[in-house]
């Protein structure tokens, strides 16, 4: 199978599909891999660790789009490349197709084949395929909190630690799954005193043992505006798989916070869970709502691309493999965990949750692969 990796496009996006021993694996497998020049620089793989891979270096992603039946990227495609799009390409990347309505009818549109991976499921309940960015993003969310809190940045001028003579901020982490987890873990680290509001009695329970020292919260028990006021920094960190998160955070809570203090929304790729969310880059990460700091970057793991590619590069081989190897329709009729990747198929928007969100017509893969 002839295999294309693009360089991503998307503002201050260094990841990049495929490391170059993965490309070992499927040349080895007599795959061509073929990826845009210098595409996985920002991610410290050269285009000669490509070639010694088995790579071939193509010098535009036209070429790419134009001659490759399967598409390996990590952000959802741009306009400019759902415009390259061919009738029966396979594209493997992340979709989040619930934060874009125009990105979804231009993928039916393209009557490509697109498959998500933050909608492939497992026995586990889980989604392997998102858990590596959400633990990476979860870890980074305190780094960038921390950081927006500096006075410079615009926020109160607080240490997350604190000192031998001052208190530590207070964390406010919304959702106790992955992101929230991996968030928790680092403010625990930087000694933030930490509170953790979830849903689940089951994850409250193992919550409550990883971190006796946090409170641990049902949110369906508390009322936000009674205890949002001491907060110094809020990670919003809810999921709803494949769907728009809820919007916990409101914008009356705003008025109930401290000038200054400092709200990162790491669901803004499904929407974001607060209402005052809309997506930032890397260029520009923050904005300001009465005098609350907001960092909304849509692809914070791109922030550290190398540590980013590598462990999503981990977890999507084995799938790109198997696409690979074994052809679509045994990869998507082989599983039920796989069906549940493919967003569109030929023209047919395939996602349930997304075709509600937006009232599109849904198709049941099942009648139509």
């Amino acid at each position: 199978m002839k295999i294309g990796i693009p360089k991503e496009i998307k503002n201050n996006e260094y990841r990049v599909g495929l490391t170059p021993q993965s490309a070992q694996v499927l040349t080895n497998q007599n795959h061509e891999v073929h990826i845009e020049n210098n595409a996985g620089l920002g991610s410290g793989f050269t285009n000669e660790d490509y070639l010694n891979a088995g790579a071939r270096i193509i010098e535009n992603s036209q070429d790419i789009f134009s001659n490759c039946e399967l598409i390996i990227k990590v952000k959802e495609p741009q306009p400019i490349e759902t415009q390259q799009l061919r009738p029966n390409q396979i594209l493997f990347t992340y979709l989040h197709l619930a934060s874009s309505l125009q990105l979804t009818q231009e993928l039916v549109n393209s009557k490509c084949i697109a498959i998500a991976y933050e909608t492939i499921t497992s026995d586990t309940q889980g989604l392997p395929l998102l858990t590596p960015m959400s633990e990476v993003a979860g870890r980074l969310s305190i780094q960038a909190g921390a950081r927006c809190l500096e006075k410079n940045q615009g926020g109160l001028g607080v240490l997350l630690s604190g000192s031998s003579y001052s208190n530590p901020a207070e964390t406010l982490i919304i959702g106790g799954g992955v992101v929230g987890y991996n968030a928790a873990l680092i403010a625990n680290g930087m000694q933030s005193k930490i509170t953790i509001l979830e849903k689940s009695e089951k994850r409250i329970e193992f919550l409550k043992k990883e971190f006796p020292k946090a409170e641990i919260l049902n949110i369906d028990s508390i009322q936000l505006e009674t205890i949002i006021a001491k907060f110094d920094l809020i990670i919003g960190a809810v999921l709803i798989p494949g769907s728009q998160a809820p919007k916990v955070l409101q914008k009356k809570h705003l008025r109930l916070m401290k000038p200054g203090s400092v709200v990162v929304d790491v669901a803004i790729d499904q929407g974001g869970c607060f209402e005052t969310s809309k997506p930032t880059t890397h260029e520009n990460p923050t904005y300001v709502v009465d005098n609350v700091v907001h960092y909304c970057v849509a692809n914070m793991p791109g922030a550290v691309p190398k540590t980013s590619t590598i462990s999503l590069n981990t977890a999507t081989l084995p799938y790109i493999e198997a696409i690979a190897n074994n052809g679509l329709s045994n990869f998507l009729n082989s599983s039920e965990h796989h069906l549940n990747g493919l967003n569109t198929f030929k023209g047919h928007l395939t996602y349930r949750p997304v075709a509600e969100l937006f009232d599109i017509p849904f198709s049941n893969p099942r009648d139509i692969i």
